[in-house]
């Protein structure tokens, strides 16, 4: 997984790049096949924003947070990241789920006679 993160008015420094990253290892642990990242912090008078863009393949997914506290943005991002990462993960994994496979459907010759 590549990680960009950059900052618009303000310095990205080595703590919040690495708590952006420890964020983000949720992400990747619910689905392996992240391909990149990309984070932009701004501050705007006393308001943090984060916003992220994930990119898995054939799909992209875009979060925005804001909050007084750059990390608690950090944190709410995370956390919709998450939730989108999951939700596109049930969705592409309950294809065939509900009616098992052609393996599991009763046989007309296993079937008992009456």
């Amino acid at each position: 997984m590549n990680l960009t993160i950059s900052g618009h008015h303000l310095e990205v420094t080595p703590a919040i790049r690495a708590y952006v990253s420890e964020k983000l290892e949720r992400v990747k642990r619910h689905f392996d096949h992240v391909i990149n990242v990309s984070v932009i912090m701004q501050v705007e008078k006393l308001v943090h924003k984060v916003e992220a863009t994930l990119h898995v393949k054939g799909h992209d997914f875009h979060a925005h947070s804001e909050d007084g506290n750059m990390y608690a943005a950090i944190d709410l991002l995370a956390d919709k990241l998450d939730r989108q990462v999951v939700k596109h993960k049930e969705k592409t994994g309950d294809v065939h789920q509900g009616s098992g496979g052609l393996k599991h459907q009763p046989s007309e010759s296993t079937a008992d006679p009456l």
